[in-house]
């Protein structure tokens, strides 16, 4: 129990706080009277105002004890007073017009029965911070700019309200497929698009919805066969993805719910051209009005635009600016900082001083999972055959790997056949493996944003998680970390 001082001898606990804040304005107001009294001063209209006002006031700070916390009312119970206390707790801010409000569990969302069992089996006890904010959202069918730390849960709080949407639509027929499918999910890497997909197949495992990823490092053929025989959800690369609608493999003729995971990746990786195509191809007619107080048509179905980001480069305002309309923008905690649960560590170390340093700092951690980033694929390479010798079951990740051989080597990572990542920036986004203990960046990547994403390998879902950084002085990285 908090206690606070109420005097040179006198201890108060914030239960009792109240009756004293009550009987010094009861005892304050004795006094007066007895010294008017003792004056043959007659009371006036204005002292008998004074004290009504002192009594109010003490009257209000009981009723402020009696108020009950959030967590203990119900939802239509809740003050504005209480959801500001929420947001804060959590860490929540809105930009833009009309947010609405956040969920405080997963009931409050009301969800399908079906999306509810989803979640119950995957062991969602509560929602994530975005999911809080993002969810209701989605299912008021606004566009939304998230911008949340690494391994905040962003995956499911576009997932979730993407499959109520498809819910809404036509049952899908061959005659509906034709016109390409109702949900696009563009995200910068082959890897980040296969867990995506591999949460939408879990959240939609109790419909019977398609859902097909169009990557590179793959047969166009065979992935342009499946999109011709129809499918609810296209998750995709907007390289490749660019490459089927130029084919005539796709079409998006019908698709009204568009996802932009990793936006900021995706235009540091050059694909904002292809990015702006795959947009470009969707049906312009049913983009909302762009005045904050025009009014939808109710029997009507607009473009919803969900963009997700890490941080908020100008090149992503732009490409917000042209494709979202009126969006609400949730913060949560600070855009371009990785999580709280990260304790970062960096060492000064000559170029030839790494291997040494490695050594040491893998010794600490047992079997447990370790990434180490490195900025190239030769120097891949180099950390490989220096670890292999050692004992340490290594696994590389780098863009001079095929598809297959690269899925191998997460799978097994993910499955602990492998307890050494050894990876470049490829890597840097959106794997969520988990229990990683440790990050090392073997060599420090060239801009914060990398940074941010590269130790955003650990310490997510809640958990703690470390990172440490080897920087070598005569190196020039041409950014400042203040």
């Amino acid at each position: 129990m908090m206690v606070s001082s109420a005097g040179p001898n006198m201890l108060v606990t914030n239960t009792d706080s109240v009756a004293v804040v009550q009987l010094a304005a009861e005892h304050e107001r004795a006094m007066m009277l007895k010294i008017r009294q003792s004056q043959g001063i007659v009371e006036t209209t204005e002292d008998r105002q004074r004290d009504k006002e002192r009594k109010r006031v003490a009257d209000k700070f009981e009723d402020m004890r009696k108020e009950k916390h959030w967590s203990e009312k119900k939802r239509e119970e809740m003050t504005e007073r209480d959801w500001r206390i929420f947001r804060e707790d959590f860490n929540i801010a809105y930009k833009g017009g009309q947010s609405g409000l956040p969920i405080r569990n997963w009931e409050e969302a009301d969800l399908p029965e079906t999306l509810m069992k989803a979640i119950e089996k995957q062991g969602y006890k509560k929602p994530s911070p975005i999911q809080m904010a993002a969810i209701p959202l989605g299912l008021l069918q606004r566009d939304v700019i998230g911008i949340a730390e690494t391994g905040s849960g962003k995956t499911a709080a576009f997932t979730l309200p993407m499959l109520v949407y498809i819910m809404r639509q036509p049952k899908m027929t061959e005659e509906i497929a034709a016109e390409g499918p109702y949900a696009v999910v563009m995200a910068p890497t082959r890897e980040l698009t296969q867990q995506i997909e591999e949460e939408a197949v879990k959240m939609a495992a109790n419909t019977d919805y398609r859902i097909v990823s169009v990557v590179g490092g793959q047969s166009i053929e065979d992935q342009g066969f499946k999109l011709r025989k129809g499918c609810e959800i296209i998750i995709a690369t907007p390289g490749r993805l660019g490459d089927c609608l130029e084919k005539s493999y796709a079409v998006l003729n019908q698709c009204n719910y568009v996802v932009l995971d990793e936006a900021d990746r995706m235009i540091d990786m050059g694909f904002e051209p292809q990015v702006m195509a795959v947009l470009d191809a969707m049906p312009s007619a049913n983009l909302k009005p762009d005045a904050e107080d025009a009014e939808l048509q109710t029997n009507k179905v607009y473009r919803t635009t969900y963009m997700f980001s890490a941080t908020m480069p100008p090149q992503v305002e732009r490409l917000a600016r042209k494709y979202l309309r009126r969006p609400v923008v949730v913060t949560i905690g600070s855009a371009g900082r990785a999580t709280d649960n990260v304790t970062q560590r960096v060492m000064m170390v000559k170029e030839n001083q790494k291997h040494t340093m490695l050594d040491s700092e893998l010794s600490y951690v047992d079997d447990k999972r370790v990434i180490i980033f490195v900025n190239t694929k030769k120097q891949c390479d180099n950390v490989f055959r220096h670890l292999e010798p050692l004992g340490y079951s290594c696994t590389v990740l780098h863009g001079g790997k095929d598809q297959t051989q690269r899925e191998q080597g997460l799978a097994g990572f993910r499955e602990e056949k492998y307890t050494v990542l050894i990876a470049t920036d490829v890597a840097g986004r959106g794997i969520d493996v988990p229990d990683v203990a440790l990050v090392i960046n073997y060599d420090m990547p060239g801009t914060v944003e990398a940074y941010t994403h590269r130790i955003g390998r650990t310490g997510r879902a809640g958990r703690k998680g470390a990172a440490i950084t080897f920087l070598t002085l005569q190196v020039s990285y041409g950014i400042s970390w203040s």
